[in-house]
């Protein structure tokens, strides 16, 4: 998974994103920074994943991974190539998913590119640009299948028809993924690619003690995306120290679990993701993130294409039960393996033997 930071100049993303993958990007109280992405790939914590790997006797245990790509501060007129506009919108469109990082704080010390802080006007700020960026690109590709369906194509005039919604939509204010894509050209919103389309995470960067995101970011996140608070300085301070002075310092702060934790909950949930896992002996123990409702013929293709194209079973068992019998023979002797076929949907937890 790859996910993109975004946000105004100095509104804390490097500060985050630092904390959160220890990379050691640069800082400072100044716009652009950051010129060209950091990436930092960070492991998934989920703690069945050990206990599913000694019970089928798998080592080593690999988690899940996001890859996080901190991008460049977007200014007003990015859309039109301001500021680092343009190097700001292609990197987006290589992120699966954003991660918005709003200034929410009350630190003077770090300047504000609009001179006051005013954390509904910069997600507006930062939005606008992206429906901008959307806009441009959607008219073209409109004029572009325009020409396409006088050859009589049917899909075209479907794709046709979604961008004359898209192109209504962007106009007054709405992302591409208000728009349901059509039904005889699914392909159509990938075409697109618009950055809108994109499901959005909104990180409040907060002050220390404050645990929620303002409420008017709450309230613009609505149904279709998540937000949360995170002070980006408390998690930069505690990313220095030793784990067991950080989990102390935590537990004083009432922090229940770490920015990173969060972020990778939030994400989940927004992304709808489930985890299966893959373990057998002699060989690696494997975390591996799924779309909720995805069958065991997705699951295949995220071991491998191959094995996906030879698909014939699955053999399935929860890992809960996996780990009470011990070892895939005990789990065979109490008949807690079940054989699926490809429409099978995959839970949470599910531990999973592709035959092929």
């Amino acid at each position: 998974m790859k996910i993109g930071i975004v946000g105004l100049p100095n509104a804390g993303k490097t500060t985050l994103f630092n904390a959160l993958t220890r990379a050691g990007a640069e800082t400072a109280a100044y716009p652009f920074t950051t010129v060209d992405p950091n990436v930092a790939i960070v492991e998934v914590p989920d703690e069945r994943l050990q206990r599913v790997a000694e019970a089928a006797g798998a080592s080593p245990a690999l988690p899940e991974t996001i890859e996080f790509h901190d991008i460049a501060g977007l200014v007003r007129g990015a859309s039109t190539g301001e500021g680092l506009g343009n190097r700001f919108l292609a990197a987006i469109r290589e992120t699966e998913a954003i991660c918005h990082v709003i200034r929410a704080h009350g630190d003077e010390r770090v300047p504000h590119p609009g001179g006051r802080s005013d954390p509904a006007a910069d997600l507006e700020a930062v939005e606008a640009e992206l429906l901008f960026a959307d806009l441009e690109q959607a008219e073209r590709r409109t004029d572009r299948v325009r020409k396409q369906t006088a050859s009589g194509g049917k899909g075209d005039a479907a794709e046709l028809e979604w961008l004359e919604r898209v192109n209504e939509a962007l106009a007054k204010g709405r992302p591409v993924r208000d728009v349901p894509p059509p039904a005889l050209a699914p392909d159509a919103p990938a075409r697109l690619q618009a950055l809108s389309s994109k499901p959005v995470l909104y990180v409040a960067n907060v002050d220390e003690g404050i645990d929620r995101a303002p409420p008017e970011l709450v309230e613009h996140a609505g149904g279709g995306a998540s937000c949360i608070a995170i002070s980006a300085r408390i998690e930069a301070e505690l990313a220095e120290l030793p784990d067991d002075e950080a989990t102390q310092m935590r537990a004083e702060l009432g922090l229940a679990e770490s920015g990173l934790e969060r972020l990778i909950r939030a994400a989940y949930e927004l992304l709808d993701l489930v985890t299966f896992f893959t373990a057998h002996r002699g060989s690696e123990a494997r975390a591996r993130a799924l779309r909720r409702g995805s069958t065991a013929w997705d699951a295949a293709g995220k071991v491998h294409t191959d094995i996906q194209a030879g698909f014939v079973r699955a053999e399935v068992i929860d890992w809960r039960q996996l780990v009470d019998a011990g070892s895939y023979p005990e789990a065979r002797e109490r008949g807690l393996i079940r054989t699926e076929g490809r429409d099978y949907v995959v839970g949470d937890g599910d531990v999973i033997t592709i035959r092929h």
